[in-house]
């Protein structure tokens, strides 16, 4: 079994207050947990410190927290190599009204302040960030900044409580996995094949917690990298591979001896590398630094976004869920493969599944499947898997001479379904290189060198992903409202042209009623004398002011809801695409018989359903033939 890491020198946390002076900005105000006289902010030349530890935009928020990484220098005296150690701050604000004391510096209306804990490891923060915001918020709570007294018993029980935890197992903090997947889905495994590739990413976001936590929850996807960050805070760190020693020895049985043998963590931030979680634009000297090969780091200066090509590879905008790749072979290299997508699929539909929206981190199922561990096992699985397959297929390049040497129960390179773009171009990355020269050439004995899911595109592939693209698009949803839009208009539609016939058939039994009317009255006049018998009767025709406005008003609207079927058919045969088909016709409510009218016919084809109209409505052409019961009755008076 490989030997631990050679341990390092003991770091007690210590605690600085951070303030905004309104004529020199953000400066250290107050260490605790140092011996008198001493300011580690000098002997580490941590200038950038304040910076850091008010972040911008943190004005804009009742609390937040920021999380950096600072270099501690060498001490020849205590025989400390140079190392990298972590900050968490938590600002908070306060009206200078309600200050009991108020100093004279104080002139402005608020006071800004961040209480800041350093200490040698970031795998303590999960717990640590709620003891700071509670002591933070205490503290504030007295409105005299002048007393100390709780944040120097706040400093003096860090140190207890994080050696009692040493021995624990990691405490994982950051962003939860599963709103990790959730939000990004397959663009998770992206980010992740895209870490191990070393490039230069910038996270962008103007929420600085979630943005630090974005980036502590993709690298703790490494196995055990939380706690190897020692050479993170300075590209000229080299102090891992410089105590690395290959593994003699394994026992299957123990996980932590089962990582270690197959090389374990992946040191991505070595000897050229920098990790700043969240880096102020001050520090971007040390990033455009020609030694300043990759990093991962954060910003939540909107500044950074005009000039992304300078400063990064990838840009991941998390205030827009974006990922930017400026590089073209980085971009072919990330492409996913089959069992690529397949898998990451499968991780993000057990996600999904189980999804709470009141409890994101746990599956509302209470099981095991989709949770946090789940996903972090899963993820271990893969990069096993990843690390057995690219061991064998540098042993078959080694010995393609010797048939012998190969494993028959293994067909091709399984390294290939891991993405051919992608494992050239991590095997041309510093952090392939310090696990290749430190681990054996036979893991592929140990973990099976096989994609864990294995196989070319199958039809439940293209099923799955198909269904997943409906869901994420509400496909469902829309669809049903669109069917409940079109019903709405066909009902309206109909019961108003519906309407204007029903108009029409009243108008034309107003006009008989007056020709009825006439008929009498001559026949009275007859009896009186006042008229010649056998005369015909007075030939005035009918008032159709009001019933020709209606019956053309009722064309008009019938025209516009059924005129569209003709052309749109014609425009089907010009194009050559219409299918044939027999037109149906359906009769449309018949006037009565004495009326003298036709039946009037609405006509369609029965192959394909009415265009909808500029107006949202199916139209139908209306064929309709109109005689007249009487000479009097022209077909122009009854709005043809």
């Amino acid at each position: 079994m490989a030997p631990p890491p050679t341990p390092r020198t003991p770091f007690n946390p210590i605690i600085c207050i951070v303030g905004f002076h309104h004529a020199r900005g953000p400066e250290v105000e107050t260490w605790l947990g140092v011996e008198d006289g001493e300011d580690p902010a000098v002997d580490n030349d941590w200038s950038l410190l304040p910076f850091m530890a008010l972040s911008d935009g943190a004005h804009a928020a009742t609390e937040d927290f920021s999380y950096f990484s600072l270099r501690q220098e060498a001490v020849p005296d205590l025989s400390r190599a140079p190392t990298s150690l972590f900050g968490i701050s938590c600002t908070r604000q306060l009206d200078a009204n309600d200050l009991i004391n108020r100093p004279a510096e104080v002139t402005r209306s608020t006071v800004q302040k961040a209480v800041v804990v350093v200490c040698d490891s970031p795998y303590h923060f999960g717990q640590l960030k709620e003891k700071l915001s509670i002591v933070t918020r205490a503290w504030f709570a007295q409105r005299d900044f002048t007393d100390l007294a709780i944040l120097k018993d706040f400093q003096e029980s860090l140190a207890k409580s994080f050696k009692d935890q040493e021995e624990e197992r990691d405490q994982y903090f950051g962003l939860s996995l599963r709103e990790f997947i959730h939000e990004f889905k397959h663009q998770t495994l992206v980010l992740f094949k895209c870490c191990l590739l070393q490039p230069k990413m910038l996270f962008f976001g103007s929420h600085c917690e979630r943005l630090c936590m974005m980036q502590f929850s993709l690298i703790s996807l490494i196995p055990g990298l939380i706690r190897n960050l020692q050479d993170c805070a300075d590209p000229v760190f080299n102090s891992y591979e410089d105590a690395l020693e290959m593994p003699t020895s394994l026992r299957t049985s123990e996980r932590a001896s089962l990582l270690a043998y197959m090389g374990l963590p992946l040191q991505i931030f070595g000897k050229g590398s920098l990790f700043g979680p969240y880096t102020p634009l001050q520090q971007l000297d040390m990033l455009a630094d020609r030694d300043t090969r990759s990093y991962v780091v954060g910003s939540t200066n909107s500044l950074l976004l005009q000039q992304r090509d300078r400063y990064s590879d990838v840009l991941i905008n998390l205030d827009e869920d974006t990922i930017q790749i400026t590089s073209p072979s980085l971009r072919n290299a990330l492409i996913l493969s089959t069992p690529d997508r397949r898998w990451i699929d499968f991780l993000t539909q057990a996600v999904n599944e189980t999804w709470d929206d009141a409890n994101p981190g746990r599956p509302k199922t209470l099981g095991y499947v989709g949770s946090e561990e789940f996903i972090r096992l899963q993820f271990e699985e893969y990069l096993l898997a990843l690390l057995s397959a690219v061991k064998y297929r540098l042993y078959v390049n080694k010995n393609k001479q010797d048939p012998k040497a190969l494993l028959t129960d293994i067909e091709g390179d399984p390294a290939v379904e891991f993405g051919s773009e992608w494992v050239d171009a991590w095997t041309k990355t510093e952090n392939f290189r310090i696990f290749n020269t430190n681990t054996d050439s036979h893991l592929f004995d140990i973990v099976e060198p096989s994609h864990p899911c294995t196989g070319g595109l199958t039809i439940d592939d293209v099923q799955r992903r198909l269904a997943q693209q409906v869901s994420e698009l509400h496909l469902d949803e829309r669809f049903q409202n669109g069917r409940e839009v079109i019903g709405k208009h066909l009902a309206t539609g109909q019961k108003k042209v519906s309407s204007a016939f029903n108009n029409l058939w009243a108008d034309i039994e107003v006009m008989r009623e007056a020709q009825r009317q006439r008929q009498e009255e001559h026949k009275a006049k007859v009896a009186a004398g006042l008229e010649e018998p056998g005369s015909p009767p007075p030939r005035k025709g009918p008032d159709f002011s009001q019933a020709g406005a209606t019956v053309t008003a009722a064309g008009s609207r019938a025209g516009a809801y059924l005129s569209s079927w003709g052309s749109w058919a014609a425009e089907k045969r010009r194009t050559g695409w219409n299918r044939s088909s027999s037109a149906a016709t359906t009769p449309v409510s018949s006037p009565p018989p004495s009326a003298g009218l036709k039946p009037l016919e609405m006509s369609r084809s029965a192959g394909a359903p009415p265009p909808l109209g500029p107006d949202g409505l199916r139209s139908f052409e209306l064929s309709k033939s109109v005689s007249a019961p009487e000479k009097d009755v022209s077909a122009e008076a009854v709005g043809k």
